[in-house]
């Protein structure tokens, strides 16, 4: 199997740690593993297969480094494995056939359906979910159109498409006026909150709109929910049956925090918690499961993703789905896994098994 991670994204560094988790926990007796790593400028080299490098180690990022050999994919699967090569100095040397590949990049060109469509022309099976469903996914606008669409509650918003921060400025103040304040402004198409803003009034929208459109054209502007954070993991059923939902985890920051953002999800930055089981009633946590199954169904979505909720008074409203979420063996995603009975080890070997059962082509 081949475990590929890095990538061109902002959250490089996030995808290299979670790389580290999942290279120590894959049964080294039942898969043989070739490690390819994507450089921020999208080379792929071949890399140590070793967790050791990869490991998050307090504020330290690892990162992929060029390499005079680069890893080529195959033209086109000729068998059921496609053979996959690395090339130095006009050397050509085969990596050997691969059953399956563990892509573990986040955000765009890896997330975000890019890579899915890379690996679907060469018939190659591969963890999570495919194309469009990747697509939709990464994309807050559409992802909100989607759980929209599906009867799920979402917080109100507003789109800025590329080029309309300059030419309808001040009217898409006011739409964000009529949302109301607190509003967070959003890459659309970033993931592990790199460059959202928390934003409490008119005046703030400028510098709020200039650090997203940093990471993305498209920006999306959401009113602030009241209520708490919870997550739940989702697994794929086996052999068509209903998704597989862990126990919900609550995510709770401290006073110092203003609001969940990448320093407190993976620096160490700030007073944050995250409790699993969270302290919700029975009834709270049947609606959240079966929220997050519902999202998961409506997408169309394959081997594993992560649901993000606010439990109101109301009700659950989804904030986001993500459909590689972080995995390092201290990350939300398999910890509620661990809560609710699958060691990591374990959750590993399923998703490679689930990915190895599913056809190539059209599903």
């Amino acid at each position: 199997m081949l475990v590929l991670f890095g990538g061109r994204s902002g959250e490089h560094g996030i995808s290299c740690a979670t790389a580290g988790g999942v290279l120590g926990a894959i049964d080294r007796e039942t898969f043989d593993v070739v490690a390819v790593g994507v450089t921020s400028e999208g080379q792929w080299v071949p890399v140590s297969d070793d967790p050791a490098p990869w490991q998050l180690r307090g504020s330290t990022l690892p990162q992929v480094q060029s390499s005079d050999a680069v890893v080529l994919p195959p033209l086109k699967a000729i068998t059921e494995r496609g053979e996959f090569s690395q090339v130095e100095s006009s050397t050509v040397t085969s990596l050997g056939e691969v059953d399956v590949v563990f892509p573990l990049l986040h955000g765009p060109y890896g997330e975000d359906g890019t890579l899915q469509g890379a690996l679907e022309l060469v018939d190659a099976r591969y963890v999570g979910s495919g194309v469009l469903a990747s697509a939709l996914g990464m994309d807050k606008h559409y992802m909100k159109l989607i759980i929209q669409g599906s009867g799920v509650a979402v917080a109100p918003w507003v789109t800025v498409f590329p080029g309309e921060w300059d030419s309808r400025r001040d009217a898409i103040k006011d739409q964000v006026d009529a949302l109301g304040y607190p509003v967070f402004v959003k890459p659309t198409r970033a993931g592990s909150s790199l460059g959202v803003s928390r934003v409490t009034s008119r005046e703030g929208l400028e510098d709020a709109m200039a650090e997203a459109l940093r990471h993305d054209p498209k920006v999306l502007i959401e009113a602030g929910v009241v209520g708490r954070e919870v997550e739940c993991a989702v697994l794929q059923g086996r052999d068509g049956a209903a998704p597989r939902t862990s126990l919900p985890a609550e995510v709770i920051i401290g006073d110092d925090v203003e609001f969940y953002d990448f320093g407190t999800k993976y620096l160490g930055e700030g007073t944050v918690d995250v409790v699993c089981p969270a302290e919700l009633t029975a009834e709270q946590t049947a609606a959240v499961q079966d929220v997050a199954r519902r999202v998961f169904v409506a997408f169309g979505l394959e081997g594993l993703a992560r649901c993000d909720v606010f439990v109101t008074e109301t009700g659950v409203i989804v904030n986001e789905i993500n459909t590689m979420p972080g995995f390092t063996p201290f990350s939300a995603y398999p910890m509620m896994w661990e809560k609710s009975g699958i060691a990591y080890a374990d959750l590993v070997n399923e998703l490679i098994d689930l990915a190895l059962t599913r056809p190539v082509g059209l599903r």
